[in-house]
């Protein structure tokens, strides 16, 4: 069966509101505290608009993305990024490339790759055979019940 290379962008925030997942499709995303971010972080130690997903092409038809401090109109945050433990503008990111916007507010980003097999239909005349033999009572197999006679 043909297969096509198929690719997951995940990135898991950890902040003050727990644990959370999101799957990463569009080509933009803006990061920060403000409720009108597109991933919001739950911490008073981050700018309202800390940071920048963008999707880029590959050479390959796929995609992959660029974090960049601040807004997607240049404005940079106010503590900036520190990506991997080096403080950073803008990172290309890899599988499990770390994110820390603040203290207790992180990132980790996953670009998971795997095949996508393509399925065909079942077919309406696959018919399983079962033998005779292969059928059988399930109470029959039962030791405690053999005997008749103790069922008084």
């Amino acid at each position: 069966m043909p297969s096509e290379p198929n690719q997951n962008h995940l990135l898991i925030i950890e902040d003050d509101k727990g644990r959370r997942e999101f799957i990463l499709t569009a080509p933009l995303y803006s990061i920060g505290r403000d409720p009108k971010c597109d991933i919001r972080l739950v911490s008073q130690f981050v700018s309202r608009r800390h940071a920048t997903l963008v999707q880029l092409p590959t050479e390959d038809d796929s995609f992959y993305y660029r974090i960049v401090d601040g807004n997607a109109k240049g404005k940079v945050s106010a503590n900036g990024l520190l990506i991997n433990g080096r403080k950073l503008q803008a990172q290309d990111l890899k599988n499990e490339d770390e994110v820390v916007f603040g203290p207790q507010v992180r990132a980790i980003y996953y670009s998971l790759q795997r095949d996508a097999v393509v399925t065909v239909p079942p077919d309406e005349w696959d018919i399983t055979l079962i033998s005779p033999n292969m059928v059988g009572d399930p109470e029959d197999d039962d030791p405690e019940d053999s005997d008749p006679e103790d069922d008084d």
